[in-house]
């Protein structure tokens, strides 16, 4: 309810501007709920938290659903079409991955407190994350494009710690004497947790895009 009357007040071309800052703000506290989560030992109390995780996602879709009927809907928007989808697209792929990296954990019985590659990744995330959010906001004031590239750089660099994080889980999993299962298991985690890393270089790549064209 409170969505559409944001979007029945405000002019047309900047309800995108309220979406995607909404998202942007959907996923920190996602992120946030990974950090949690993997530093949490108790099993049920993750269970909580993953639920929590999965309202969060599942309200990140609804947004990206709006945002799409906004562009069925709307001839102005503040910038190209195609990067308005690029980036509700991106922005949905890091919920997506956040919210399925910490379901994997209590679905495959992971220990997370007993891994820091996991909690580094978490971390590593919840930067990058909070760098996309910071970026999205500045997209209301195009003319700041040094805050905008600095959000990136700070989104880049996230991205780069959480793939040297991944190579380390690799090395040192593979050099560990668990068996096939384990090991397929865990490969598995540190990949969606890397992949969130991904998702949010995606959605800076969109911004700097945005910033070329209109600043």
């Amino acid at each position: 309810m409170a969505n559409k009357l944001i979007q029945f007040f405000l002019p047309k071309d900047r309800v995108f501007y309220t979406l995607f800052e909404n998202a942007s703000e959907n996923l920190v506290k996602l992120s946030k709920l990974l950090v949690t989560l993997v530093n949490e030992p108790d099993f049920g109390k993750r269970n909580v938290l993953i639920k929590e995780m999965e309202d969060l996602e599942h309200a990140n879709d609804e947004l990206t659903h709006q945002i799409f009927l906004e562009l069925g809907k709307n001839f102005i928007t503040p910038f190209d079409r195609e990067d308005i989808h690029s980036l509700a697209s991106a922005l949905d792929d890091i919920a997506d991955y956040i919210y399925a990296s910490g379901k994997k954990i209590n679905f495959y019985r992971i220990e997370p407190t007993s891994d820091q590659g996991i909690q580094k990744s978490a971390n590593a995330i919840n930067e990058a994350v909070i760098a996309v959010k910071e970026a999205v906001e500045q997209l209301r004031n195009l003319k700041n494009t040094q805050k905008i590239i600095e959000c990136v750089i700070k989104i880049n660099s996230a991205e780069n710690t959480a793939d040297d994080i991944f190579d380390m889980c690799i090395e040192k999993l593979f050099d560990s004497d668990v068996d096939a299962k384990e090991l397929i298991k865990m490969r598995e985690l540190y990949q969606f947790l890397e992949n969130v890393t991904d998702k949010c270089e995606d959605a800076g790549n969109v911004i700097e895009s945005i910033v070329v064209k209109y600043a």
